[in-house]
Parts: structure tokens; sequence; C-alpha cells
């Protein structure tokens, strides 16, 4: 299992930090895909969050050694599992809005649902289980 968690804080990571460094240095262009013209209040708003995500790019990106699942690295696990959770379950309450921004935002919502199931598990999945059921 740890390795299998590696590997999902490794690629969350990636995902958070890229985002994160696109929100921070390109907020202009991502108002103009998004159809939003550049605002006093919109600019900043986005290099905040884009600051928010490579953050947590960090966290997950310098955690991806712990031993995570069941009580193990538990606020980290509950935290991210939290994030794509909420997140999946807005961008998929908005599914009506899709069409306006194509394939772009069809490929979030599906990485925010893939993560959120794997962080779920990592979660409520003990980490020395073994596949017969017996502890290590």
């Amino acid at each position: 299992m740890n390795s299998n968690t590696k590997l999902l804080l490794a690629t969350s990571a990636l995902f958070m930090g890229i985002v994160g460094v696109t929100f921070s240095f390109m907020p202009d262009e991502i108002l103009a895909f998004i159809h939003e013209g550049s605002s006093p209040l919109f600019v900043p708003v986005l290099k905040v969050v884009g600051a928010l995500y490579y953050g947590f790019a960090m966290i997950n990106w310098m955690s991806k050694g712990v031993i995570m699942g069941g009580i193990y690295a538990r606020p980290l696990a509950v935290g991210n599992l939290a994030h794509y959770f909420i997140g999946a379950m807005a961008l998929i309450r908005h599914f009506d809005n899709a069409d306006a921004y194509g394939a772009v935002y069809y490929a979030v919502t599906a990485i925010y649902i893939l993560f959120a199931i794997f962080f779920g598990i990592a979660v409520f999945t003990h980490p020395l289980k073994q596949t017969n059921g017996t502890a290590i």
C-alpha cells in the first residue's frame, strides 16, 4: 500500500503543482479561456488560488514517503479527500455549464473523481493489511 500511496501523492502533487503554477502566472489567460474579462478582483483571486494549489502540491510531494491510510498520516489523507471530493461534487453539479469549456471541463472532473476515489480508499484502508487479511 505504501508504494501505491507514494504514487498517489506524487501524481496529486504534480497535478496540483501544474494548476498552481498556471493560476499564479497565467491568470489573464485563464480568465480569457473561461470567457471572463480581466478584473481587478479576479486576477489576484486566481493568484491566491494558485498559491493554495502549489502549497498543497508541496505538502503532498514532501509527504510522499510516509505511510498513509487508516490512522497513519490521517490529516494528509483526509485533507486530500476533502479537497477532491468537494471539488468533484462541485464540478459534477455544474455539468450543465460544461459545454462552454469543452473537453477540459470533463477531463478535470474525471481527474477530481479519480483522486477522490483513491484518497477515499487511502483514508478507509489500513496500510499494513495483506491481501489475506492478516497484518504484517
